[in-house]
């Protein structure tokens, strides 16, 4: 299938915030799908809100439709058994991207993971965002939260859909292929292979005219073969651009040094640029990496600003909002190396001032009402410990990258 120009018109864009919004969306678009449910995500947690979604599957699966899920191995390692039987009873095709095996993560190419967050229905509706199947009320690892968890997605109809389709569908059949061949069983997977492509197209060809006025966006693909750089550069490009206002929310902020000079640069010409970012502890590295920029971006008069009111998820940015130039993108992608160098991602990005104010106004709110500015003298004098214990995590992250093959 030919793919689309970064930006087409003729676009519906909701944006949803949290799991509480996008839940319920996923699942009237599943009640009623009529062919194919196609759901990647990073983890699936199988509590609370996640369950309606379960059984959304397991009901259109039950009716005929085809529904296959595929989850990454490090987020989500296991399925219960009482579930695991469920879905297989129901018909619902699983499979994990990328199991660890008896080594895990000690095998550094390993760390690429399945990290994009999509839903697209009957080839018609697609969802895309940071969000994760996991209750905005709960962790996993540190359980019930007393706020909800904020995170963005997007419901989108328009051409974009049948691009998110194309590339879930092949790297399902990369997937199912590599298992046959592992089982030795060639024949088999090359017929499926066959079935399977026919089946995709003839679904796309239902809705393959779908163009017209609307919103112009597109998607956004990081893979480790065609789309290595294609979110990166899209950032440094409306960075470049950016004329009055830049905000940006992002869960894992570790910039690598073109990123970290067009934040600099924006601030400089004049730009006020906001960056919020999670003001709680929850991963080491993540927390203690990130902090280690902090100081060259505050010093150029980058703002940031930690939530503290519950843990911040989002991946999301804004730039210009309400102008004709007006940039957007909410997708899975952070701006840190594991996003930017080694997980498949994926971002809608959406050219239209009022969407845009939509979700500036959002995180505008988030950064005057729920998070805490960070200052330059106070940054500074923070006691030692914690000083060592940043650039300890960011040289840790440093070596990673070296074990990759990667620079950043």
């Amino acid at each position: 299938m030919k793919r689309r120009a970064a930006a087409d018109p003729g676009h519906d864009i909701q944006l949803l915030e949290g799991a509480r919004a996008l839940v319920p969306a996923m699942v009237a678009a599943v009640d009623k799908a009529e062919h194919t449910v196609h759901l990647e995500t990073y983890i699936f947690h199988f509590e609370g809100v996640a369950q309606q979604l379960l059984d959304a599957l397991v009901r259109a699966a039950q009716r005929g439709v085809q529904v296959r899920v595929v989850v990454d191995g490090v987020g989500t390692p296991n399925c219960p058994p009482i579930w695991r039987q469920r879905l297989l009873e129901a018909g619902v095709q699983w499979q994990v991207y990328m199991p660890l095996g008896t080594w895990g993560l000690l095998i550094p190419s390993r760390w690429r993971r399945l990290h994009r967050k999509l839903c697209v229905v009957d080839a018609q509706t697609l969802f895309c965002g940071g969000i994760n199947v996991l209750d905005d009320w709960l962790d996993p690892r540190h359980g019930a939260l007393p706020h909800p968890r904020l995170d963005y997605a997007v419901q989108v109809q328009g051409p974009m859909v049948l691009q998110a389709l194309d590339m879930m569908t092949q790297l399902w059949w990369r997937m199912q292929f590599a298992a046959e061949v592992r089982k030795r069983r060639l024949p088999q997977v090359l017929q499926s292979l066959r079935a399977g492509a026919q089946a995709e197209w003839s679904a796309v060809r239902r809705v393959a005219d779908v163009q017209g006025k609307g919103v112009r966006a597109g998607m956004l693909w990081r893979d480790n073969v065609r789309h290595r750089a294609t979110i990166e550069r899209a950032y440094l490009k409306a960075l470049g651009e950016a004329r009055h206002e830049v905000i940006l929310a992002n869960a894992y902020f570790l910039p690598g040094r073109r990123l970290r000079q067009a934040l600099v640069r924006a601030a400089q010409r004049g730009v006020r640029v906001q960056v919020l970012l999670q003001g709680r502890y929850e991963y080491f590295m993540q927390y203690h990496a990130s902090r280690a920029v902090y100081r060259s971006l505050l010093a150029a008069g980058v703002q940031i600003h930690a939530y503290t009111t519950s843990f911040l998820h989002a991946k999301v940015a804004v730039m210009d909002a309400g102008h004709s130039r007006s940039w957007a993108t909410v997708g899975s992608s952070n701006l840190d190396p594991l996003s930017l160098l080694l997980a498949r991602e994926a971002n809608v990005v959406v050219h239209d001032p009022v969407f845009a104010r939509l979700l500036r106004n959002r995180l505008q709110a988030v950064i005057t009402h729920e998070s805490q500015p960070v200052e330059l003298a106070s940054f500074e004098a923070l006691p030692w410990h914690q000083r060592w214990r940043d650039a300890l995590a960011y040289s840790l992250m440093r070596v990673a990258l070296f074990l990759t093959g990667n620079r950043y």
